[in-house]
């Protein structure tokens, strides 16, 4: 009966995924139902690195991550795993052809924040949201277009822009955070100390960039996923519009959400363009 423990890790991915972000399950939900389960076993795998860096406190780290990186090689090699979350991960990594360079960039990023505070420059940004969540949408474009490399090629770009546009939109949402309780800076040349307008809208202005390159992808996308894809699209746009009519010192002292009303609203509105087949 081992499909019924395939299908009991992929629940659990699943479960991961509704309990950690609503608004990213509910993109989900927006996906074709093919390949929801694989989707749901990405976050499933990066949510559980980025856990153990962010949250784990008390704990031995460096332990937790390196253990966690070797029982997904055993994993992938032994074709199973009794870790429900990493059994799921590996059968879509199998499925899709997600190459391991791309698994290794995002291991190697989370790693750097057990180590590195600050980015002093663009380079060293840039690398890091490269393994954080650049890669993390080009696994997501493998299952998208069903490991077809000439079709993943021709959206590589907009995928990873997507990524960093979505990655950036929580650096700035999750300052207070990253700041007062992990000590980290993902913004180099800024001082979060005297964070001001001028800061924040030259940040808002480069993710916004990020957006424009990024929508030329989503149109692009399989029917599949395009839907599912222009949601969350349009959730991090409204979240990066709420930041952009926040004042700065009250982003650096609460986090800034979307109500689940707003987020209703907005699953409305992709539909409506969706099917007016305005994307």
């Amino acid at each position: 009966m081992k499909q019924l423990f395939d299908n009991v890790s992929f629940k659990c991915s699943k479960l991961v995924t509704k309990s950690y972000s609503t608004s990213f399950s509910l993109a989900v939900y927006m996906l074709a139902p093919s390949i929801r389960d694989a989707i749901y076993s990405i976050y499933g795998f990066v949510r559980f690195a980025d856990e153990i860096v962010d949250s784990f406190h008390g704990f031995d780290k460096k332990y937790l991550i390196d253990d966690f990186e070797k029982e997904y090689y055993k994993a992938k090699e032994a074709g199973i795993s009794l870790n429900p979350i990493l059994n799921s991960f590996q059968q879509t990594v199998k499925q899709y052809n997600i190459t391991d360079d791309l698994i290794q960039s995002f291991l190697k990023s989370m790693k750097s924040d057990l180590v590195k505070f600050d980015y002093h420059n663009k380079e060293e940004i840039e690398d890091y949201i490269y393994g954080s969540a650049d890669v993390v949408g080009l696994m997501c474009l493998k299952v998208f277009v069903d490991g077809n490399e000439s079709r993943y090629k021709k959206l590589k770009m907009e995928a990873m822009r997507l990524g960093s546009a979505f990655q950036k939109v929580n650096f700035l949402r999750d300052l207070k955070d990253d700041n007062l309780i992990l000590n980290r800076n993902y913004f180099p040349g800024i001082d979060l100390n005297s964070f001001d307008e001028n800061a924040k809208n030259k940040i808002i202005e480069e993710i916004e960039d990020d957006f424009k390159v990024a929508y030329q992808g989503i149109v692009k996308l399989p029917v599949e996923a395009k839907f599912g894809v222009y949601t969350a699209y349009i959730y991090y746009k409204k979240l990066l519009k709420k930041l952009e009519n926040t004042p700065c010192h009250e982003i650096g002292n609460e986090r800034i959400r979307v109500s689940n009303y707003s987020k209703a609203g907005l699953l409305a509105k992709s539909f409506v363009s969706y099917k007016l087949r305005m994307v």
